[in-house]
This record gives structure tokens, C-alpha cells and sequence, in this order.
């Protein structure tokens, strides 16, 4: 007992020294628990749902001090106005949102304000979820719905804030009426799910797209805005769930105005289709001068290589014969260097057992002598190769066997690469090395289900990039070896007109883009790893 009551009685002691050690210390109270509770709406100004609106402000009064975030990409007006709204606070704490209409409202038409997740409480940034303020400037609230979602067409994800427009079929509704005019309703993804809902509609006749709004001014513009659209028209009231394929067009066609980059150098920029273009001159050139014209690699530019010149000044037509269209520029000269031979290799380092070597140029080659090329191993051997000319990517192409745990060492002695202006390459060593096959895993893949064949099968990294790629006209097996241990996804692309690639859509001649499936995982590869694996499509 007595034992008992020291115990006890220490404990008690230990207690009341550490509550006083803990008074003593210096330092922040921790205060109590994290607040998780997002701002409470207590009323609104005019009162929410109100009919015959005709106030020129609202207000929103909150339980506690808010802030905004984001609210210019987060706030969705229905129908948009054409001037934005007067939106407080701006940068500061206050218990209420004060939105201050600009523009006249229509008549008899119910507006619906979605705030998103824009309005947080001020110290924790918990947000009020997808508040939205509904009123009729006329008798009746509107009161039907459409729900969705959106896809990407090209990519596994799809875009953040993608705007959904529904415009109603009247008689001024046309094609190209998305170009010009903002739609009846609009709704927005916002960043967290694909999914949408367009609420308090009116019965009708409707069409729909999506369109990642870079210019948020809520029409579409071609060269900067992603689409969907579906061809059918939509008549409210409706229970369908409704699926938006977003993709990019190819541009219409256009030509910027050329310029000289170096001295033996012009650029002509373009857009859209360029495959049919075709530079002449107007001014007489010398008989000195020779010309070349050849497309920059992954640019939308075609770079007219000139020997130089005393002129100030030439005068180009630019042709493209598939939409018969002719464009005059005058280029003056500048003062400028030549672009003179730069070369660069595929690899440098480590090259995988699959990879294809080549010898890429800044300046157009015409001339490769495989007599001044040559490659040996590790023993000084020499390795037999074969050296080809592309001259559509500017590279000369070096294929040899490549054995595992082996160093090979290039060398380009001078006069193999010669271009188009006579510039021959100096002495270049490159050294490469392999690995072992036991660095590397083996993939093979079955596509089965709902399949229309020709496909294009693509792995990708994580992030979309391509690592390899099969064609198939028919149904077998796609065998991927010497992977570097990682995790793939899986692209198989519908080639409907068996061009080799993937073919994006058009809202005007109501093409949809090509249909690509996605397998649901990334698939994991180990080191010195066999690995099988099927893919069902469903469609």
C-alpha cells in the first residue's frame, strides 16, 4: 500500500513538473486541432434562385473571413457575359464576395454563377466546393440539366479547365458560329476530375463541344484551342451521359513573313499542311548562286539555303498548290554569319542493343564517304557497318551489330560528310559502350478484344514519350525486347487509313480524330526479365 501511494504520488509530482516546464518554455502554442471546415454561405443579396433579377451587384456573406483563389479560371458565368465581372476582394480577407455586374443581362434568361473551389477560408484554404449563385431575369428559373465528361483524344489525360459550351440551334446558329459568338450555357472541368454538368437549362435543341479556352474569351480559335464536338444534335430534356473527345487540329494553312537567319540562310515559317509548298523567286539570281530548299527537322519551317550573295534584296512567291494559294514576300539582306558544318550523334555513352546510331548536320548534307568512316571494338577490331545518306532528316544513318559488354569507338576522318555549300567535317571520335543483355527485360505483347486492324502500337514512358513502336495489318504478337527496366505504358493507336500515324479530327468537315486506347496500368519491366502480357480492347 505504502508502495503504491509513493508511486502514485511521484507520478503526481512528474505531472506537475512537467506542465510547469512545459508553461516555461519559450516558444508558439500549438494551438488546437487543424480547422478542415470550408467557409459556410450564411445569405445572399439578392436572396439565391431570385426571379425578375435586376440588380446590378450580389453578395455572398460567409461565416468566416474568405479569400479568393484562382477565381479567374475558377468562376464560370451562364451565358458568359462580354465584360467580366467586378470581383471583391482582390488580394485581401473579407467575410463576403461582392460580383458587380457591367454588361445589360438578357431578358428572361436564368444566369447561373459557378465559383468552382475559388472561395477559401482565409487561413487554411479549405474551399467551398462548386458554390454556384442561380437567378432569372425573367418569371422562371430554367431548371434542366446535361452531365459528361471529357476525354483526350491523343493523350491518357485529359486537359484541366476545359470549357463545355451548349448553343442553342436558332436561326442565326451556324458552323461557324463557335468561331464568333460565346455559347447560350457554359460550364467548366476545373482541375480536378473530367467530369461536367451544365444545370438550370431551358428545353431545346442544342450542340455541344469542348474547348480548351487558351484565350478564355469563350469562342473557339483554331490555332490555340483544343475541340471536341459531337455530331448529333442534343434535345433537353435528355437523361443521356454525353462523352467530349478533345483534340488539336492541324491549323489552316498559313505563311509567315521569311526572314535571313545567317548568311546562306532564309526561313519560311508556316502552319497547317505545308507538304506542297514550293519557293521561287521573282528576283533574277545569279549564275552563281545555287539554292536548296530542305524542311527544319520537328519544326513547321522550311529553310531555303542560298550560296551567298550581293543582292540587298529578294523577292519570293510561296506556292502551295493543295489550297492554291500564292504568297509574295521581299526579303532583305542582312548582315550576318554563315551557318558553317556542325555535327552532332544520336548517343554518346551507352547505346542500347535496339537503338539506331546516326549523324545529324545543321546544314544540308550531299555527300557521305564510308571509306573515311570507321568503327572499332574494344580489341581495336575493325566492326563492319554500313553508312547511308537521308537526306530527308539531314543524317547519315551508321548501322552495325552491337554486341553486349562491348566499347566501340567511331571515328569520321575528314572529307566523310561534305554539304551543300562544300564544308567537309574535321576529325569527330565518338565512343559508345553497351551494356548486358542481363541489364535489360523483354516484353511480349498480345492485343486482343474489339480490334481493327491496321494499329500502331507504342510504348511510352510515363510522361508520353515514345520508346518504341509496331505496325501490325494483322493480328500477332509484339515482341519488345532489350527495355530498360522501368515502367511502360501501352498506346494502341487505330490506324483507319493506314498512313503509318496518328490522324487528328476537324470540326468543320466533321472528322473525329483516330481512336487510340489506352492499357489501365503502366507495366512494370525488370532487369534480366521475361514478361508477358495481354491487352483486351473494349470499344
Amino acid at each position: 500500500m505504502h508502495l503504491a501511494k509513493r508511486f502514485f504520488s511521484g507520478l503526481f509530482l512528474s505531472c506537475v513538473v512537467i506542465a510547469l516546464w512545459q508553461c516555461a518554455r519559450r516558444g508558439n502554442p500549438t494551438g488546437g486541432p487543424k480547422d478542415l471546415d470550408p467557409p459556410v454561405l450564411l445569405k445572399t443579396e439578392p436572396p439565391n434562385f431570385s426571379t425578375n433579377f435586376s440588380a446590378k451587384k450580389i453578395r455572398l456573406y460567409f461565416d468566416e473571413y474568405i479569400k479568393l483563389e484562382d477565381v479567374q479560371n475558377q468562376l464560370i458565368v451562364s451565358p458568359p457575359l462580354k465584360t467580366i465581372p467586378e470581383i471583391k476582394p482582390q488580394g485581401g480577407a473579407s467575410k463576403y464576395v461582392e460580383i458587380a455586374f457591367k454588361d445589360t443581362l438578357r431578358e428572361n434568361t436564368t444566369y447561373t454563377l459557378n465559383f468552382g473551389q475559388s472561395i477559401v477560408d482565409n487561413h487554411e484554404g479549405n474551399p467551398n466546393p462548386f458554390l454556384t449563385y442561380v437567378f432569372s431575369t425573367g418569371a422562371v428559373l430554367d431548371s434542366l440539366t446535361l452531365s459528361g465528361a471529357v476525354k483526350d483524344a491523343f493523350n491518357r489525360t485529359a486537359d484541366q479547365f476545359v470549357s463545355v459550351m451548349l448553343y442553342e440551334i436558332d436561326s442565326i446558329y451556324n458552323d461557324s458560329t463557335i468561331y464568333k459568338y460565346p455559347p447560350n450555357y457554359i460550364t467548366n472541368t476545373l482541375d480536378s476530375l473530367p467530369f461536367f454538368q451544365l444545370r438550370n437549362l431551358k428545353a431545346g435543341k442544342y450542340k455541344i463541344f469542348g474547348v480548351k479556352d487558351a484565350g478564355k474569351n469563350n469562342v473557339f480559335d483554331q490555332r490555340s484551342d483544343k475541340i471536341a464536338f459531337l455530331k448529333d444534335t442534343i434535345v433537353l430534356p435528355t437523361d443521356s451521359i454525353y462523352l467530349l473527345n478533345l483534340f488539336q487540329e492541324v491549323p489552316d494553312y498559313g505563311v509567315s513573313v521569311p526572314s535571313y537567319v545567317a548568311k546562306n540562310r532564309i526561313i519560311f515559317g508556316y502552319q497547317g499542311d505545308g507538304s506542297t509548298i514550293k519557293i521561287n523567286t521573282l528576283t533574277p539570281l545569279p549564275d552563281s548562286v545555287r539554292t536548296l530548299v530542305k524542311k527544319q527537322r520537328d519544326k513547321d519551317t522550311l529553310n531555303y539555303w542560298l550560296t551567298p550573295t550581293d543582292l540587298d534584296s529578294i523577292v519570293f512567291t510561296v506556292t502551295n498548290e493543295s489550297f492554291m494559294a500564292i504568297d509574295t514576300f521581299t526579303v532583305k539582306t542582312r548582315k550576318l554569319a554563315l551557318d558553317s558544318l556542325l555535327l552532332s550523334s544520336s548517343h554518346s555513352g551507352k547505346i542500347n542493343f535496339e537503338d539506331d546510331f546516326s549523324i545529324t548536320a545543321n546544314t544540308p548534307l550531299v555527300r557521305v564517304d564510308t571509306t573515311k568512316i570507321r568503327i572499332m571494338d574494344m580489341d581495336s577490331i575493325d566492326v563492319a557497318f554500313t553508312g547511308t545518306l537521308d537526306t530527308v532528316i539531314n543524317a547519315v544513318d551508321v548501322n552495325f551489330d552491337i554486341l553486349d559488354n562491348q566499347r566501340y569507338n567511331l571515328t569520321l576522318f575528314p572529307g566523310a560528310i561534305e554539304d551543300f555549300f562544300g564544308q567537309q567535317n574535321d576529325t569527330l571520335d565518338i565512343t559508345l559502350s553497351s551494356g548486358s543483355f542481363a541489364d535489360y527485360g523483354n516484353m511480349r505483347l498480345t492485343i486482343g478484344g474489339e480490334v481493327q486492324y491496321p494499329i500502331i502500337v507504342q510504348l511510352t514512358t510515363e510522361k508520353g514519350e515514345i520508346k518504341r513502336e509496331e505496325r501490325a495489318l494483322e493480328p500477332r504478337v509484339f515482341e519488345f525486347n532489350n527495355l530498360d527496366p522501368g515502367k511502360y505504358g501501352v498506346r494502341v493507336i487505330f490506324d483507319e487509313n493506314n498512313n503509318g500515324k496518328w490522324d487528328t479530327g476537324s470540326y468543320l468537315k466533321r472528322i473525329q480524330p483516330e481512336n487510340i486506347n489506352y492499357f489501365p496500368d503502366f507495366i512494370e519491366v525488370r532487369a534480366n526479365w521475361e514478361l508477358e502480357q495481354t491487352f483486351l480492347i473494349t470499344n
